[in-house]
């Protein structure tokens, strides 16, 4: 309810993506079901059962531009019972935007012990998503009314946690205040007559200079499928995190190593030629069934294959156990990996880490203990996981 798909709204209509009129049409469909507020909503929110409920529920995928940048935005559920779907759709992203209610009473909600507040912090820093811009969101409302003193105290709530779950504040996050639903201080920078203490950038500007990670595209291939369909022919849908695909390749999809060929490739909607690391893409491949594929496979190259196994070494870092349970040989878990969701046992705990009394930045420095037979909250543990099916054969980048 911090107003994430408002704001994804928001951020499709300022950039040009939807027009006036079907924003009328959600106004009046928003009222007929007495929720004004939630029109904006609906250009993210798409099906019925999400609008009734006004709970994003899928990851809704739409593309924006602003003046230097082309970006895939990704809609992520934040309701507890739906943090699977949050967690494909940060496995995909570069940039997290953190939105945040300003609210009284909903900051403070999502905030305490077990909120999805934290929850969402931990997992995007979990999922590699370096850069994280935090919008405190609702400055308009009437308990709020654009306060200074409301965004400072929640500045400096969260700036401690943000550290303690691993971000460098002053490099890797930004924060702003803004609202979703009046587009405030989002493509063009805030109007001193609405909130005159406010100096700093709009979102559109933080958005365009945020540097992420450069890939490899002369590396090899490498493309997590996160769907599939038939169109004239299979096509699948995912996040290039690696080379350069083109038409007439040759690659290969594993983990069951079938030889197919790029007949077409579609950013957004439309048809290029080539696509690069980054591009969040579709593309249409022959000598492949699409019941032969499934969500976890990973487009590649055939000269240099990703690798498929069925058990690993990893190092883990305990967050929360639920209902006391311990960490040890035979736990059971659900393993998610770029789109792979597949079940999981730890067969074997080799080493935990005593992070305090080394940088983690100098892994040979890192003191370890002897092999532990179990481990609790806190613990960063290396330890040997076992997948269940060759289906995910875990394709790890």
């Amino acid at each position: 309810d911090a107003g994430k798909s408002t704001a994804g709204g928001q951020i499709l209509f300022l950039s040009g993506q939807v027009d006036d009129r079907t924003i009328q049409k959600y106004e009046k469909e928003a009222k007929d079901k007495s929720r004004e507020s939630w029109y904006m909503a609906y250009i993210m929110d798409t099906n019925e059962e999400e609008r009734l409920k006004g709970k994003t529920v899928e990851v809704g995928r739409a593309h924006f531009e602003t003046e230097n940048t082309r970006f895939t935005i990704l809609d992520a559920p934040g309701h507890k019972s739906y943090v699977p779907n949050m967690i494909s759709g940060a496995s995909q992203a570069d940039i997290g935007v953190l939105v945040i209610s300003a609210r009284k009473g909903e900051f403070e909600t999502g905030y305490e012990r077990g909120g999805q507040t934290r929850e969402h912090v931990l997992l995007a820093k979990t999922l590699g998503v370096a850069k994280l811009v935090v919008v405190i969101n609702k400055m308009d409302e009437p308990t709020v009314q654009w306060s200074k003193e409301r965004y400072d105290e929640i500045e400096g709530k969260m700036i401690p946690f943000l550290r303690s779950s691993g971000y460098n504040v002053k490099k890797d996050v930004q924060f702003l205040p803004i609202s979703g639903l009046c587009g405030a201080n989002m493509k063009t920078r805030m109007d001193k007559s609405i909130c005159s203490w406010w100096n700093g950038p709009c979102l559109f500007e933080i958005l365009d200079k945020i540097e992420v990670p450069l890939r490899d595209p002369k590396g090899p291939v490498r493309l997590p499928i996160i769907d599939k369909y038939k169109d004239m022919g299979t096509v699948v849908m995912g996040k290039l995190e690696n080379g350069t695909i083109r038409e007439g390749d040759s690659l290969l999809v594993m983990p069951n190593k079938t030889h197919v060929k790029v007949t077409g490739i579609n950013l957004d909607e439309k048809k290029v030629r080539r696509a690069g690391p980054n591009e969040n893409v579709r593309v249409k491949v022959s000598g492949i069934e699409e019941e032969d594929i499934m969500a976890g496979f990973v487009l590649s190259s055939v000269a240099n294959p990703i690798g498929a196994f069925t058990e690993f070494n990893a190092q883990l870092q305990i967050l929360e156990l639920l209902d006391n349970a311990i960490f040890t040989a035979g736990y059971k878990a659900v393993l998610h990996i770029h789109s792979v969701v597949e079940e999981c046992e730890i067969v074997d705990l080799i080493e935990e880490i005593d992070m305090k009394k080394a940088k983690v930045t100098d892994p040979k420095k890192k003191k370890t203990k002897r092999k532990p037979l179990f481990v609790k909250n806190g613990a960063v543990v290396v330890c040997r996981v076992q997948v269940y099916t060759f289906k995910t054969s875990l394709v790890i980048s």
